[in-house]
């Protein structure tokens, strides 16, 4: 029995773990003598996890809750390195799978590997060249120790050659991303919210706002938020309490920036699926965004998967409220660039991986 053991930091975790459950069920229906156990580092009561989560990715609640929640980073490094120790004392694992680049991906990672157990990094290689950034230390440190490097692309790939990560742990898989956006696709659900604001799809833009340093600048987020609200489309902007908060305080004259409640996975797959434009700051929304050949602003100056800007519908305009406006003119115009999906970006990224783990 080879025993699989699948981590999750964060909410957006799950939606890339998903397929591989499901890919895993599938392969022991066909006789493979392989097990799975999905452990989440927070906690059952966890509010980002909202009640349809789950169902709507087609997958199990977590078999285990590491019960870990704390805004330090360092003492959530060092709870989540301590609970999962003891979750491997009493749970027989050959393989755990670790997922992006969160504190608790890097905690679970090096535990793994003080126990001597195999360990693979889910999108693997992605960089963004600032030491500065508490996630970049993570990947480094993660692609360091892990033992299969699962990768999204070409350009992940290279940096992890160049980083000395031999040829045999790379595995070029593709995007996990578009395996659940493929399942969900016929099952995505239109938000109430459209008909209170009585819009119709193609007749507005999403906003989503994540990243604290944005917020955490607020004459230039004033800035960003009257180049977004002076294009003339109506924006709708799912965004969760601290970005709300922040937008709110900063938006109250600016009746077309409409925020509403985070929504399901679903609903929010409807909404940015059917949008005239995305403005974000989330390298998953960008990659969506470029699945659904959406035009996409990215409020970044780089991008962890280049691909979503060389082949996709992706546009980098950094914080710089300018290039914001010139971006949105384009797509106003509808003159925004063309697009296509980069390889391997067909749904069976799962399926390369379990077939590699099974493999071993």
């Amino acid at each position: 029995m080879k025993n699989i053991c699948i981590v999750t930091g964060a909410r957006p975790n799950f939606v890339k773990v998903a397929p591989i459950v499901r890919a895993i069920q599938r392969a022991r229906e066909q006789g493979a003598d392989v097990a799975c156990q999905l452990v989440y580092a927070g906690s059952e009561k966890d509010s980002t996890l909202e009640p349809t989560l789950f169902e709507d990715l087609q997958m199990p609640h977590p078999d285990f809750f590491l019960g870990v929640d704390c805004a330090s980073l360092n003492e959530l490094t060092g709870r989540v390195m301590g609970e999962f120790e003891q979750y491997l004392n009493a749970h027989p694992t050959d393989v755990v799978i670790v997922v992006d680049d969160l504190a608790s991906t890097m905690a679970v990672a090096i535990v793994t590997k003080k126990r001597g157990i195999r360990l693979a990094h889910l999108v693997a290689g992605t960089r963004s060249f600032d030491i500065t950034m508490p996630k970049e230390i993570n990947r480094l440190v993660i692609d360091g120790l892990s033992d299969l490097l699962f990768t999204a692309g070409v350009s992940s790939n290279s940096n992890a050659t160049r980083e000395g990560a031999e040829m045999h742990k790379i595995y070029m898989v593709g995007n996990i991303l578009m395996d659940s956006l493929r399942q969900a696709h016929g099952r995505l659900r239109r938000p109430a919210v459209l008909d209170k604001l009585k819009l119709e799809a193609g007749q507005y833009l999403v906003f989503t706002l994540n990243r604290r340093a944005l917020m955490a600048n607020k004459e230039n987020l004033k800035q960003m938020l009257d180049a977004i609200t002076s294009c003339g489309l109506p924006i709708v902007a799912p965004l969760r309490d601290e970005a709300a908060k922040v937008v709110s305080s900063l938006n109250s004259q600016r009746s077309t920036l409409n925020i509403i409640h985070p929504l399901p996975y679903l609903e929010f797959g409807w909404l940015t699926a059917n949008a005239k434009g995305i403005i974000t700051d989330s390298g998953n929304v960008a990659e969506e965004a470029t699945f659904n050949g959406v035009p996409c602003i990215t409020l970044n100056s780089y991008t962890e998967h280049i691909e979503t800007v060389k082949q996709g519908s992706n546009v980098l305009v950094g914080e710089d409220a300018n290039q914001l406006r010139e971006a949105l003119a384009t797509l106003e115009k509808g003159e925004w660039k063309k697009c296509s999906l980069p390889d391997r970006w067909d749904g069976r990224t799962a399926e390369r991986i379990v077939q590699t783990l099974l493999a071993m």
